[in-house]
Formats: structure tokens, sequence, C-alpha cells
């Protein structure tokens, strides 16, 4: 009955604790402006940068950010077709805690790197610059539900993109990206009110930790207070 017990309360845990880390990671900023020309700020990539707003790091790995256009009505999942494409995270993929992850999109034939390199880069994934949609699942997502997807963490819709978390976020241009209010840490489940245009200036793991977010370290877990109380 014990070994029962501990058994139950260990699943629990692990739910608990999988969905709990599935909130803390949101898309921080998109930008899909790649162009050729080297006016400032004229970044020649996409981009879709992903922030931790945890106090402990999380492996990401298989997780798939996915983008379709606003002229696209099967939404999500898309194979290399032009309206939908989407990048799976490789085994290795960890945001720090408070930390940032960028995911590389297209390219242009030439123009201005990105000021940091990605962490991981899908160049088929061609975002629009000024209208789309873009999705972050804990499990790769096929389908044309909006409002229903199975295994979303995160999405945002821009410009006049439709399936938004309520309305849509503003658009960005080709020098322009949006932005999460609070360098991320800002989640109402309303894009609108989440994201406002800015200056690109995509960080990566490798980037300062958002100074409005305080990394705790784990001293116990709650699975060694399970085993602890039944001894």
């Amino acid at each position: 009955m014990r070994k029962l017990v501990i058994a139950l309360l260990a699943i629990g845990v692990f739910a608990a604790s999988t969905a709990s880390a599935a909130n803390q990671i949101r898309i921080s900023q998109v930008f899909g402006g790649n162009s050729t020309g080297v006016a400032a700020g004229n970044f020649m990539q996409d981009y879709v940068e992903l922030y931790n707003s945890g106090s402990s790091d999380l492996d990401i790995s298989g997780w798939a950010v996915e983008y379709s256009s606003s002229a696209s009505t099967a939404l999500w999942g898309g194979t290399g077709s032009t309206w939908q494409t989407f990048a799976l995270l490789p085994a290795g993929s960890v945001i720090k805690a408070c930390g940032y992850f960028l995911v590389g999109a297209a390219t242009s034939a030439s123009g201005n790197p990105l000021p940091v390199a990605p962490d991981f880069q899908q160049v088929t994934m061609n975002l629009s610059g000024t209208t789309g949609r873009v999705g972050l699942f804990s499990v790769f997502y096929a389908g044309a539900g909006c409002g229903v997807e199975t295994n979303l963490v995160d999405k945002v819709a821009y410009g006049t993109a439709t399936c938004p978390e309520v309305t849509s976020a503003p658009a960005p241009s080709t020098l322009l990206a949006i932005f999460r209010a609070q360098g991320g840490m800002q989640d109402t489940d309303v894009n609108l009110a989440d994201f406002a245009t800015a200056a690109g200036a995509p960080r990566n793991s490798a980037s300062a930790i958002n100074p409005l977010c305080t990394p705790v370290p784990t001293v116990n877990t709650t699975w060694g207070k399970v085993k602890t109380m039944y001894r």
C-alpha cells in the first residue's frame, strides 16, 4: 500500500512539474523581416526568441517552433510548404533559468547578420515580416484547430493573422520585431497586451539573463520529500 501511495504521488508530482515547466517557457520576440540591405537594424535572418521565466533550467529537446502565414488555413504542422514551416529543437536544447534561446529562420542573400548566433536554426522556416503566427509546442502538432491545439505551450499571431491569444500583436516590419513586455516576463494571454514593436535585438543562450527574473537554486525535491514521508 505504501508503495502504491508513493507511486501515485510520484505520478502527480511529475504531471504537475511537466505542466509547470511548459508554463514557464514562452515566445519573447519574433522577427520576420529578413531583407537584403545594410541599413541599421536591417537583419538578413528571421528569428524566434524563446524565454524561460522560471527559476530552473529546462530541457526543450524535441519541442517544435511552428510558423504559418496569415493565408494558411491549415494553421499548424506544415511540412515545408510555402505557408507552413517548422523547427524541431534538437537533443541538448536547454533554456537557462531567466534566460533565452534563439531559433534562427530564413535568410536573405546578403545584409546584416544577427548580432548574436542562433542556438539552432531552420532556414526553411520563412516568416512574414508583417503578418503571421508562431506557435511553440512541447510535441509537434499538426492540425487546423484554433484554440484546441494539443501540447501548445505558447503562441502569438501578429499583424492581421488569425488564431491569436485573444487579439493579435501589432505588425512588425523589415526593421521592427515584436517583443514581449518585461523582457519576456509579462504573460496576460493576450497577444496585443503582451507584445509591442521595437528595433530587433535578438538574445541567445549566451546573453545576459533577464534582470527582472531571479534564478533560485533547488535545494530539495518534492520527490525527496515524498520518500522521506513514507520511509
